[in-house]
Formats: C-alpha cells, structure tokens, sequence
C-alpha cells in the first residue's frame, strides 16, 4: 500500500491511493482531495503507445468533454463531476466517489434481479438520460458497467467519457463508433449515428441482463456480437408484463418504432410496482382461450400511444409460457389476424417490409409479386418479423397465441412515427399476418427449398378501401 510519501499526487491536490478499475480509455483510481479532505475517484486518461498529433489531441478533448458534459448534468443518478486537470502530460477527471458494485458485478454475484428491482432500477436510468437528452448530450455507453447499484436500491449513472455533446460538430470522427459492441443499437453499428433512441436501446439491453443475468447479444468475437445486434431477436424467459413489453419495446430495431422515453417510463412506473398492487392492479389481462376463440382486447393508453403491458410481444418475444395471458392491445384500425400458407386465408404471401401490391386483401388471393409504393397500391407492408428465436424448438404454438404476439408488434409500429398519417387511426387499416400450421411445419425439398414459415406481416390499406397513392412509411429525417 502507497505511504503518504510515495503516494502519486495529481496536479499537487489529488493523492492516488488505489486502481479501482480500467477500461479502454483509462484507469479509475480511489483518491483523496488534499485541498477539501474528501475521498474522490479520478479517472486517467491513458493512450495508445504511438498516438500522436491529432488523433491524441480528438482524444485528449473527448475528456474534456466529458468534464463539460457531466457538468451540466443536475441529477441525483448521475455521476458528479467536480475538477478535470492536466498533469505531466495526462488528463484527470476527478468525480464523486460511489461505493457500490455496477450492475454487472452485482448480477455476477446475487444472480438476475427479480421484475420490479429491475424496473425500478431502469426508471432512475431512464431519469438519468431524459435528463442528459435535454441538455444536448447523448450517452453512448449505457450498459451494466456504467451503472452502479447502491444498497439502498438508488443507481449511479456514469462515464460520459463518450457521450456527445449535440453542438459541437469538431469531435464528430468519420465512421467512428465508439461503445460496447453488445449494447450498441443496430442503427449505430450500420450508420455510425448516435441519437437519444440509440441510448434508448442500451437500456433495454440492459434491463435485459438485470433480468435474465445474461447479454442478450454477446457472443465469442466481436463480428459474431455486432451480427447478432443486427440480426438476432432476443429470448425472454424471466419476464413478463409490462416489464417485458418495455424491454422489448426499447429492443426494436428501428428507431422510429422504438419506444419513446415517455412510454418506456409509464411501463417501466407500472412494473415497478406490480408487486405492490395486487389485485387492484390497473394492468388488465385476460386468460386466453382454447385456439379457435378470439380474446377479449384492452389496452393501456398513454397519449395516442398503444402499450402492450401484459406479456411480451411480436417478434421472437415469447416467453416460452404459451396460453398464460393475452396481450393488451386496441386500435381503431386493428383488423382481425390472418394467416397465410396452403391452409390459411392467404394461400402465399412473398411480400417484404416497405414494399407494395396491388389487389386488396381477400381471403383465397396470393400475394407474391411487389409494386412500387410510388404508385397507386392496395396494400403495404409496413413491418416484418420472426415470431420465435432461433432457440425455439417446439412445435406450432397455435394461431392465438401468435396472432395475440403479431397483434402488439404490428400495433406498436402502427402507433409510432414509422407510420405518417397524423390521421393514420381514422384514415387508415392494418392487419397481422401469421403463418397457418401447414406453412409453419413444412419441410424444404428440392422444389420448395425454404425451411418453415416463422415471420409476422404487418399490412396496411385505407380504410374506405380507395388505393393508397403513396408510402405510409414516414421518411428518414
């Protein structure tokens, strides 16, 4: 151990008492401020041997901007700030101290969280970025090491050593993408583009570890982690609820689909407390039904906003509890789930998410070739996604219990910005398509060389039934 007189002292105040931790950019050490006589941690910068000129300097300002950037940061989850110095050729940024494990250490040790801790914990982050998102700053490394986990239940949000500060165009480094390559959103790994909805994603892979004590996308190398933030959906089996369709709902792929921060937070307020409410509980469920009869639907609304808080939905989020709840959903232009394949209303559907057809949707008709959505069109499909994961082995779950999944993922991208119509509830129809147990089981041959259908159709038309003229889908800003 470090005596007084051999302890390193920084910028002639900061005595170095012990390495905490390390990571890319630096190594974190417990201090001690000689000026104020209080503990403190102080993060070093430390470069790559070699890194010289302009590449150190973008490097050596991303700690100054991150001095700036906690700065201006005001909340009781986030890491304080207090002093950013330079000494003998090294940046210091010296922060509170905050004696508690992070997330990640904390699972290692006591196991996945249970529903509520973890969504109690996810709504302080979420404060947290709210709070940074205002200010102009994007986090950009939101995963279970930056959050620190205090006995009382109160979590630390920290390292904005790689956030941005949205007004300083100078530190922007051509097709950079700085991160944790398991809790970097698909949009950052194909663009480069780190936005609010990208940190939004983060925490839902998060949560995702909290609850099931693994990374969802974390994988042998780092090709195989960014392939399967790409292309993989992950499988819940530790959680249900509103919890679930928070976690799922942050976790889809296009931002603009993405839960908003304000739905996650309501989601996120009503798992937080279910174990509380009991049977006054105003989350509504009702058990589904023996395959053949339709569901009852309710919905919890916030704004315009559908949110499905009863089991996970759509897109591979089964939990693997078939037949426990329905999901709550209702739109006014919901239509009854279909199915496709020999036996199913529509014999073939060869459609792709963005692409158009002529003919509306009739029961006996196929649809296997595309138009351009730029012209006159009966239907577009607006979404797309596998019900099941790659895991799943079992056989055909029943078309309930499909059609309830497909329901919530269709009416949640319904819901978002993905769909431009501001008079999209009254203008507009959309109906899931689910595979039929024949399209579902049917094995590859020579002549039809694909294996079993396992993809969810969004498909929308006009309500009057007049062609639609142009694309439904809102354009990239």
């Amino acid at each position: 151990m470090a005596t007084p007189e051999t302890q390193r002292l920084v910028a002639g105040r900061y005595a170095l008492l012990a390495e905490l931790g390390r990571g890319g950019m630096g190594v974190v050490w417990r201090a001690e401020d000689r000026v104020i006589g209080r503990q403190v941690a102080v993060k070093e910068l430390r470069l790559p041997d070699g890194l010289n000129g302009e590449r150190r300097e973008v490097l050596e300002e991303r700690v100054l901007r991150e001095a700036r950037s906690a700065g201006r940061l005001n909340d009781p989850t986030v890491v304080t700030v207090f002093d950013v110095v330079a000494d003998n050729g090294s940046l210091f940024l010296v922060m509170e101290l905050v004696e508690a494990p992070t997330l990640t250490q904390w699972v290692n040790a006591n196991g996945p969280m249970p529903p509520a801790m973890a969504a109690a914990l996810g709504t302080q982050v979420l404060a947290a970025l709210e709070s940074a998102h205002a200010a102009g700053i994007v986090h950009r490394d939101v995963k279970p090491g930056n959050i620190m986990v205090l006995p009382s239940g109160r979590v630390k949000l920290a390292d904005f050593g790689i956030a941005r500060i949205d007004d300083d165009p100078r530190l922007t480094s051509t097709g950079a993408v700085v991160g944790s390559p398991g809790y970097l959103a698909p949009e950052r790994i194909q663009y480069a583009v780190a936005s609010p909805a990208t940190d939004l994603w983060a925490l839902g892979a998060t949560l995702f570890f909290a609850v099931e004590g693994y990374a969802a996308f974390e994988r042998p190398t780092t090709a195989a982690t960014l392939y399967a933030v790409a292309n993989e959906v992950p499988y819940l089996s530790r959680c249900r609820g509103p919890l679930a369709s928070a976690v799922m709902g942050l976790l889809i792929a296009t931002p603009d689909a993405r839960l908003s921060a304000a739905q996650a937070m309501h989601l996120l307020g009503l798992a937080s407390s279910q174990v509380q409410a009991g049977p006054t509980t105003q989350v509504v469920t009702k058990q589904a039904q023996v395959p053949g009869r339709r569901f009852t639907r309710t919905a919890v609304l916030v704004g315009s906003a559908v949110l499905l808080a009863a089991v996970c939905f759509g897109g591979g989020w089964l939990t693997g509890r078939f037949g426990v709840t329905a999901t709550a959903v209702s739109s006014p232009a919901l239509q009854t789930t279909w199915t496709y394949g020999t036996g199913g209303q529509i014999p073939q559907f060869k459609l792709y998410t963005g692409s158009c057809a002529g003919g509306s949707l009739q029961t006996g008709r196929a649809y296997t070739a595309a138009i351009s959505c730029d012209q006159p069109h009966d239907i577009e499909v607006f979404g797309s996604n596998t019900e099941l994961d790659a895991n799943y082995k079992g056989g055909y779950p029943g078309q309930e219990v499909l059609a309830r999944d497909a329901e919530g993922f269709c009416g949640l991208l319904f819901a978002s910005a993905k769909i431009a119509p501001v008079d999209k509830d009254s203008s507009l129809r959309f109906r899931a398509l689910v595979p039929d147990q024949q399209a579902w089981d049917h094995k590859k041959t020579e002549a039809e060389p694909e294996d079993g259908a396992r993809d969810v159709f969004c498909v929308v038309s006009s309500a009057d039934g007049t062609q639609l003229r142009n694309t439904v889908i809102a354009k990239p800003s």
